[in-house]
């Protein structure tokens, strides 16, 4: 019997009509179904989680500074005690036992690949298992993955790094969280002080943001315009700080005659918006239609389970080449619910494959976001509105480019110069797609509050202007105010996680920051929901998200960098996903947080010398073995590094090498430290 194992009870059955198992053997949502020589079961998500503290040792039950950091020998799992997970599970080891195989039938990523294979460990399996590895649940789908199994040793490096994820979050979450919360809850306190590898510097972007706001002073400042022709011209120089300048630039021009010296008409394309990563859908449906980002997950799961679209957790925005034979008949499916837009593509002309859509290098597991072509019908609002948005950038993007003309005209009062610029639509192209229907804008709000969508206004025309023409015009000087930062939304969050806090309007060069973003894609809404729920953050008027005085002071009390840097957590990141392409090994990334946590759990509870005066501070010249940005200093109390105020603590105290060791000694000293292995418990694999 080959036994096949399913994340949720609904894809089983999908599974089990292919395989013409259909003899159902099910209590109460607990059993599988069976036929044709298989066995289709299901997990409900995870039904083991890893082990708690106390299960390791006794005494780690109680919260005390004494126990920490906590590191167990070896890490386990155990079944999450919930009545009918206890009962599902008794299920699959049943059925595990008496299978010749098992096909892994879980979600096609990182953490459906942690589930299945906890679950199988703890049934304890020993026949061969391979993999179902499928992009959407349409019948066509499921039977080509079926025809293409894959041997459960290709996806090892993806269980690991799931296994590194789920332990470095473990020992943060276990260890920071009770030693903040013993060192500085006080005794009223009626909750812990939560810390998390991602919800901590996710909250601290968040409490930088609203500092900045609320310590911005705003400065005055004065714009220089004229109206010529009925177009508003604006000065070169552009902002002014000083009045009296400003005025006397006006002044200068008042009763002289403008101008034109420039007319310059350039034509271009503009590509359409490009196909949804999780993140990007995300921050879409936050804009467009208030959702949050958690809502917005939970439909566009909806809808993969509905077969409508593809696998929505995903981090790439392009489709694999070997997709391209599909696309026709993916869009026939859409003629019903799109007949005006569709038919153009299906007229007899080669369907469009261009290289910002079809790239093999920037698509791993998974591609972009897509409708299946499976006919709709019975969708909540929220399920059609989040469908729509998909099913139209899916059709835009084998549109022709938006043809446009932009037109610069320069002119000039006496030795004031001046600008202006207009835009006409030639060929709109893609942008029939979402007439009424306003697409994704490509790039987010920054910090000055400034934006650029792909849906620009269109501007007014401008009237034919000729180099030499003169005429009056309508000078005006403007007082304006510097604006603060703006508050994120759950929008502009996503992408400052994406990105790693970093203000990044360029899609391209976003896209190569993925890779250190914190968290991932299909985490990230649920990070945000936790802060909520914990009381650190709250929605207020116009989606915008701040900081409650709890987490405030909780990023206060936090003085160790790592714990609070989005930069460094993105580190974290990549060194995971280094871990799922076989570039780093598992029990490297798991030392490092390790290493972390006794230093962490040191800082905190050392009360920390004062900084050295200038005088006292001597260089040794010898690179920090740490981050190897700094050198070591020699302060009053240890060997320290100079890079210390971007977050590296790296420090030799006097009692380890005294402070008179000479250079040689003190390199002696870092290389014998650097051998020497801290005590590690093995892992589990």
């Amino acid at each position: 019997m080959i036994v096949c194992i399913a994340e949720k009870p609904s894809v089983a059955r999908d599974i089990a009509s292919i395989l013409g198992a259909n003899h159902r053997q099910v209590d109460h949502g607990v059993g599988y179904m069976e036929g044709n020589g298989y066995a289709v079961t299901w997990t409900f998500g995870h039904l083991c989680t890893l082990k708690e503290p106390h299960d390791y040792t006794p005494s780690w039950k109680s919260w005390s500074l004494s126990s920490l950091p906590m590191i167990p020998e070896r890490f386990g799992i155990k079944p999450i005690p919930i009545e009918h997970y206890q009962r599902q599970l008794e299920v699959i080891e049943r059925l595990v036992s008496q299978a010749t195989e098992v096909i892994n039938c879980g979600d096609a990523g990182q953490e459906g690949e942690l589930i299945q294979r906890w679950v199988l460990q703890k049934a304890g399996c020993r026949v061969p298992v391979r993999r179902l590895w499928i992009s959407s649940l349409t019948d066509e789908a499921i039977r080509e993955g079926f025809e293409h199994l894959r041997d459960e040793a290709d996806y090892q490096s993806l269980y690991e790094a799931g296994l590194a994820r789920a332990i470095g979050d473990w020992l943060l979450g276990m260890n920071a969280t009770r030693l903040y919360t013993l060192r500085y809850g006080g005794s009223d306190r009626k909750q812990p002080l939560s810390i998390g590898r991602v919800q901590t510097p996710t909250l601290a972007l968040i409490v930088e943001r609203q500092e900045a706001i609320e310590h911005f002073q705003s400065e005055t400042y004065w714009e220089l315009k004229t109206r010529y022709r009925e177009v508003l011209f604006s000065a070169d120089k552009g902002k002014y700080t000083d009045k009296a300048k400003a005025e006397v630039a006006l002044s200068s021009i008042i009763g002289k005659p403008f101008s034109i010296t420039s007319v310059k008409k350039k034509d271009g394309k503009e590509s359409a918006p490009k196909l949804f990563d999780l993140t990007s859908l995300q921050v879409a449906c936050n804009k467009k239609f208030n959702m949050s980002a958690e809502e917005t997950l939970a439909t566009i799961q909806s809808l993969y389970e509905k077969k409508l679209t593809t696998y929505p957790r995903v981090d790439t925005t392009y489709l694999s080449e070997d997709l391209y034979p599909k696309i026709a008949g993916i869009l026939r499916g859409l003629v019903t619910p799109y007949p005006t837009l569709v038919a153009p593509l299906l007229s007899g002309a080669p369907i469009r494959k261009d290289k910002k859509v079809f790239d093999n290098k920037k698509v791993t597991d998974h591609h972009a976001i897509i409708p299946t072509g499976q006919r709709t019908g019975g969708l909540s609002e929220r399920e059609q509105q989040v469908y729509d948005l998909v099913a139209r950038h899916f059709i835009a993007v084998f549109y022709p480019d938006c043809k446009v003309s932009t037109t610069t005209v320069e002119g000039a009062v006496e030795r004031v110069k001046f600008k202006t610029s207009g835009k006409e639509i030639l060929e709109p192209g893609w942008r029939v797609v979402f007439e009424g229907n306003a697409p994704e804008p490509t790039n987010e709000s920054n910090s000055t509050g400034k934006s650029s969508d792909t849906e620009e206004p269109q501007e007014a025309l401008l009237p034919n202007f000729v180099v030499g023409e003169q005429g009056e015009h309508l000078p005006e000087l403007k007082e304006r105010q510097t604006q603060p930062p703006k508050y994120y939304t759950e929008a502009t969050l996503l992408r400052a996680m994406e990105t790693a806090g970093k203000l990044v309007d360029d899609e391209e060069l976003r896209e190569a920051m993925k890779e250190n973003g914190i968290g991932r894609p299909s985490t990230r809404a649920n990070i945000i929901e936790t802060l909520f729920k914990r009381g650190y953050i709250v929605k207020v008027k116009k989606n915008q998200i701040h900081a409650t005085d709890t987490g405030r002071q909780l990023i206060g009390l936090i003085n160790y960098e790592l714990l609070k840097s989005a930069a460094l957590t993105g580190q974290w990141e990549y060194k995971l996903r280094q871990i799922e392409r076989r570039e780093l090994e598992t029990k490297s990334f798991i030392d490092e947080l390790k290493a972390m946590l006794y230093q962490l759990t040191q800082s905190v509870l050392t009360p920390q010398p004062s900084p050295p005066k200038p005088e006292e501070v001597r260089s040794t010249e010898i690179p920090c073995p740490r981050c190897g940005r700094g050198v070591l200093l020699r302060g009053r109390t240890a060997f320290g590094c100079s890079a210390y105020h971007e977050g590296c603590d790296y420090r030799i105290p006097f009692d380890l090498c005294p402070e008179t060791s000479s250079i040689e000694a003190l390199q002696s000293y870092i290389e014998r430290s650097q051998q020497e292995p801290v005590e590690e418990p093995s892992l589990l694999f």
